[in-house]
C-alpha cells in the first residue's frame, strides 16, 4: 500500500505538555468573571460568575448524593444555558459526561443511559415527558434541566441533597461565593475519560465514543490557533447545532466559552426563518453550521432575488459586474448578521451550486471535516487559503493520509492519527479494533483523495459506495450533489435496484405550488432533470428512473439522510 502523508503541521505533543482541560475551564471563568457568558435566545443571561455559582451548587448536589469521580452523568435536552452549566459541572467534578441527542427516540435514550451505566440523567422539558424511568432501572435520579429540580429520586441522599441545596451552599459559603473559591477537579492524565458521545448512527445502532481530556483540549487548542486572533473577548456567537453532538459542542460552545465569548442558544427547534432572525439580532462573530442550514437560507432567501432577467444581464456586463457582486456580497453578509469573520461548514457534503455561488462573491466561507471519533476535527483551512471543493488540510496535532496506490487520483479510505483520536468504543473492543489499527490510525470509513498540497477531497462514505455492473465504483453523493442543484429538487438520494440506479426525490412542493404545478407536471420536470443530469454522467452512473417522495427524508441530528431506511 502506497500512501501520502502530510505531517508538517503535526505537533507530536508529549502527553506531559498537555495542560489540564479542567484548569483551562477554571481559568476562563476567573478571567471573565463579570462578562456575559451564556444566554437563552430571547431569555435570561448568565455571566461567568453565575455559571461558577451554578456549577458549585451542582457539585454540592453531586457530593451529597454520593456521586463519585468517574461516575457517568447523562444529559438529554435541547441546547440551553443550564444544559451547558450541567455539562461543565460534570467534567469539573471529575465525573464522565454522557451527552445524548434530544432527537433520539425514548427507546434510544433508555438504551444509551443503560449502556453507559449513567448514575444521574439531566433532562430537558420535552424529553422529561417522553422517557420512562422504569426502563432505566440503574439510574439513581433524573434532574430537570430548566431548574435542576428532581423528576425522579431513588435515594434518600439525593432527595435530601436537593431539598437542602441552598442551605448546604449557604453553610459552605457564608460570606458569598467568590473567584478564589473556584477550584476544580484536575484530571490525572490527558488520557483520562472525559465523556462518552453516542454517534448519530446513520447505519444503525449508536456506538459510545470514549473521548479523553486530551482530545477535547486538542480541539480547543486547534480552534485557538486558527480563530483565537479573529474572535475577541465578549464577541457574540450563536449555537445552532446540538451540543450533544461533538461538532456543536467543540466549536459552538467549548472554544467560545473558554475564549471569553458570549454564547446565545436557540432553545427551540430552529427553522431557517428563526435562524435568519437570530443572526440579525445576535450578529455572531463566527458561524458554525451544517450545510443544510446555509443552503436553505441561500436557496430560499438569496438566490431567488438573483434569478430575475435584469440581475442576470447586470452580472454578465463586465463594467458593472464587480459592483453588482459587491452589492450582492453585502446583502448576503448582512443576512448573516454583518459582523462575522467566516462561516465554517461541516458534518456533511456541501452543495456545489451554493458553494460556487458563495465563492463567486468572495464570501468568507470554508468547509471542515471531522468525526465524533476525533472529537471532532480532522481537516480545516481558513477561508483565505481554502481550496474550493476540498475540506481543508490536516489540523494541528493530527496526521492524515489516504489509503490508495495513487492518492491524488484514486480515492481511498481517509485515515487519521493524533491527539484528537478517541480511546475506543465503550464496551465494544471488537468495533474498536476494526476502527483503530495497530499503528494508531483511525479508519474513517470515508473515501477521498488528497492533492500535492495536502488538501483532502471527500468522495463519499465507503459504506455508501455502489458497484456498477462491470465493477465500477459509483459514489452516489457526487450524483446527488448535481441533482440537488436542479429545478424543483429539494433533496434526493440515489439507490441501487438490481443493476439500475434510481433517484428518490423530495421536490420543493412550495415552489411547485406557486408555479401552479401538479404531481404530473412535477414528474415531467423531474424526467427533464434526469435526462439533463445523465448527459453529464458516465454510462455506468446514469439514472434509470426517478421516484417522488412526498415527505422529507428521515435524517440524523447532523442532518444527514438515514440512507439505510431507503435502500
Amino acid at each position: 500500500m502506497k500512501d501520502v502523508t502530510f505531517a508538517q503541521n503535526f505537533d507530536n505533543c508529549a502527553m506531559e505538555n498537555i495542560p489540564s482541560f479542567n484548569s483551562v475551564i477554571q481559568q476562563s471563568i476567573v478571567n471573565h468573571w463579570d462578562n456575559d457568558a451564556l444566554t437563552d435566545y430571547k431569555g435570561a443571561t448568565l455571566q461567568y460568575n453565575d455559571v461558577a455559582r451554578k456549577i458549585e451548587k451542582l457539585h454540592i448536589l453531586f457530593e451529597n448524593s454520593g456521586v463519585e469521580r468517574g461516575d457517568k452523568i447523562a444529559l438529554c435536552g435541547r441546547n440551553s444555558a443550564n444544559w451547558a452549566v450541567a455539562f461543565l459541572a460534570t467534567l469539573t467534578y471529575g465525573a464522565v459526561a454522557v451527552p445524548i441527542l434530544h432527537e433520539f427516540t425514548p427507546e434510544q435514550v433508555h438504551n444509551i443511559v443503560n449502556h453507559s451505566d449513567a448514575k444521574l440523567l439531566f433532562v430537558g422539558d420535552v424529553v422529561a415527558t417522553t422517557i420512562d424511568a422504569t426502563k432505566m432501572p440503574h439510574l439513581e435520579g433524573i434532574v430537570y434541566i430548566p431548574d435542576y429540580s428532581l423528576v425522579v429520586s431513588r435515594t434518600d441522599k439525593l432527595t435530601y441533597a436537593r431539598e437542602h441545596l441552598n442551605e448546604l451552599y449557604g453553610k459552605k459559603y457564608p460570606k458569598y461565593f467568590r473567584k478564589e473559591h473556584v477550584k476544580y477537579y484536575i484530571e490525572q492524565s490527558p488520557d483520562e475519560l472525559a465523556l462518552i458521545n453516542y454517534t448519530s448512527g446513520t447505519t444503525g445502532f449508536s456506538k459510545g465514543v470514549m473521548i479523553p481530556y486530551r482530545a477535547i483540549w486538542s480541539n480547543y487548542d486547534f480552534a485557538e490557533h486558527v480563530l483565537g486572533k479573529e474572535l475577541k473577548v465578549g464577541d457574540n456567537t450563536l449555537s445552532i447545532l446540538p451540543m450533544a453532538h461533538m461538532y456543536g459542542m467543540a466549536f459552538e460552545f467549548i472554544f467560545e466559552f473558554l475564549h471569553g465569548c458570549h454564547v446565545f442558544y436557540l432553545t427551540r427547534l430552529p427553522s431557517p426563518a428563526i435562524i435568519a432572525q437570530a443572526f440579525a439580532d445576535v450578529k455572531p462573530a463566527i458561524i458554525i453550521s451544517v450545510p443544510l442550514v446555509i443552503e436553505k437560507i441561500v436557496k430560499k432567501k438569496i438566490l431567488p432575488k438573483l434569478q430575475n432577467p435584469r440581475m442576470r444581464i447586470l452580472l454578465n456586463m463586465p463594467i458593472v459586474n464587480k459592483k453588482v457582486r459587491q452589492a450582492i456580497f453585502e446583502q448576503v453578509y448582512n443576512s448573516f448578521g454583518g459582523k462575522l469573520y467566516e462561516i465554517i461548514v461541516g458534518g456533511a457534503a456541501f452543495n456545489q451550486e451554493v458553494e460556487g455561488f458563495m465563492r463567486s462573491i468572495d464570501f468568507p466561507l470554508t468547509v471542515g471535516y471531522g468525526a465524533t471519533e476525533c472529537a471532532p476535527i480532522i481537516t480545516y483551512s481558513d477561508y483565505q487559503s481554502f481550496a474550493p471543493g476540498s475540506c481543508g488540510r490536516e489540523v494541528i496535532h493530527m496526521e492524515v493520509k489516504i489509503d490508495s496506490p495513487d492518492p491524488e487520483n484514486v480515492p481511498g479510505e481517509i485515515l487519521a492519527r493524533g491527539l484528537n483520536v478517541m480511546l475506543g468504543y465503550y464496551k465494544n473492543e471488537e468495533a474498536t479494533r476494526q476502527t483503530i489499527d495497530a499503528e494508531g490510525w483511525y479508519h474513517t470509513g470515508d473515501l477521498g483523495t488528497m492533492d500535492h498540497l495536502g488538501n483532502v477531497y471527500i468522495k463519499g462514505r465507503s459504506k455508501n459506495m455502489l458497484l456498477g455492473a462491470s465493477g465500477q465504483n459509483i459514489y452516489p453523493e457526487e450524483i446527488e450533489d448535481k441533482l440537488n442543484s436542479m429545478m424543483l429538487v429539494s433533496e434526493c438520494i440515489v439507490v441501487q435496484r438490481g443493476e439500475k440506479l434510481v433517484a428518490l426525490i423530495h421536490p420543493d412542493y412550495d415552489e411547485a405550488k406557486s408555479l401552479g404545478l401538479n404531481n404530473d407536471d412535477l414528474m415531467k420536470v423531474m424526467e427533464q432533470n434526469r435526462t439533463e443530469l445523465n448527459t453529464t454522467l458516465p454510462a455506468y452512473c446514469k439514472i434509470a428512473h426517478v421516484e417522488l417522495h412526498e415527505d422529507e427524508f428521515a435524517k440524523t441530528p447532523k442532518k444527514s439522510i438515514k440512507r439505510f431506511l431507503y435502500q
